[in-house]
């Protein structure tokens, strides 16, 4: 029978950054230059497209991985991986050297494998995310290590999340299920939960001595922000303690829930061609890359994996 259609969304900074970190930097191409990310992107993208056997696939990019516009709402927004500021564009994010250098032939190795690059000028692959996975016609699975993306859960769509923060051996899929499971809120109610819980690793202060428990019973008593607002202002619904905290927060919180939540509506065209197995000249150009800069069985699982996409297999 034919596959079913299903969008396969990579956030794909994230599975780089977790490819550098997990292949030892030792593996190099023949001149001595570093590929460990390429070699376990590629890995990670063949292990994928293997078991979630997706039709269509989009490796989603960082146009700008701190927005402007987001930084002139919260000025600490991620300003802790800033190593150099840019007046007139993005400021140059903390990535180790041997890192950096492997980008061009990431981006060269997606090409060849037929995987469409997606990113938006000042906006980040959330962002990118947001809008594919909301505007598509057919089941999406958002990989990613973000839990951000979780306010994109939607069991109604058939939107998930497979959750890559344990590890690639270990990887989570997210439903509405395990969002109220783990954090006590719907899917929906992720991004109001995650602007009061605050989170160090992006710059986001949250409001201060709001908690995960403390945020989840505010939602589960007054549904989103708005409502916990209004009842902090009427003083009702809360103790005076958590009144006062809310009441204290007040100009954080008119500008962070446009800083957490993900652009839904960026003007991107979704890739209409599912992807398909290499032809012969297309996997000897592949395998000509891979010869140069000693990728090996890397690209080959890849090419494999992309292989078996044949929708009428």
């Amino acid at each position: 029978m034919p596959r079913a259609d299903k969008l396969l969304l990579l956030d794909t900074a994230s599975l780089y950054f977790r490819a550098f970190y997990g292949v030892p930097d030792k593996v190099t191409a023949p001149d001595g230059s570093p590929i460990n990310a390429v070699r376990g992107l590629l890995d990670i993208i063949a292990k994928l497209v293997t078991l979630y056997e997706p039709t269509h696939v989009v490796a989603c990019w960082d146009d700008d991985w701190r927005p402007q516009w987001r930084v002139d709402l919260i000025p600490s927004y991620k300003s802790h991986r800033v190593v150099e500021v840019v007046p007139a564009g993005p400021d140059v994010e903390e990535v180790p050297d041997p890192l950096e250098a492997q980008i061009p032939l990431i981006r060269e190795t997606l090409r060849l494998l037929g995987i469409p690059i997606i990113g938006v000028a000042e906006h980040e692959a959330d962002d990118v995310i947001g809008t594919l996975a909301t505007h598509a016609t057919m089941p999406v699975d958002i990989v990613t290590g973000d839990r951000d993306l979780f306010q994109l859960v939607d069991d109604d769509r058939d939107v998930r999340v497979i959750y890559t923060a344990r590890g690639m051996s270990n990887l989570e899929i997210v439903t509405d299920a395990v969002v109220v499971a783990k954090y006590g809120v719907l899917p929906s109610q992720y991004a109001d939960f995650a602007t009061m819980r605050g989170d160090a690793s992006d710059g986001l202060p949250g409001v201060t001595g709001v908690g995960e428990k403390t945020a989840a019973t505010l939602l589960q008593a007054h549904a989103d922000l708005d409502g916990i607002r209004a009842a902090a202002a009427a003083g009702e619904g809360m103790s005076a303690g958590v009144r006062a905290k809310i009441l204290a927060a007040t100009d954080y919180l008119d500008v962070a829930p446009t800083v957490v939540a993900v652009a839904p509506d960026l003007d991107i065209e979704a890739p209409g061609d599912a992807l398909r197995p290499l032809d012969p000249a297309e996997v000897d150009a592949a395998t000509a890359v891979a010869e140069r800069w000693n990728l090996g069985s890397s690209m080959t699982r890849a090419i494999t994996a992309i292989a078996g996409i044949d929708r009428q297999g």
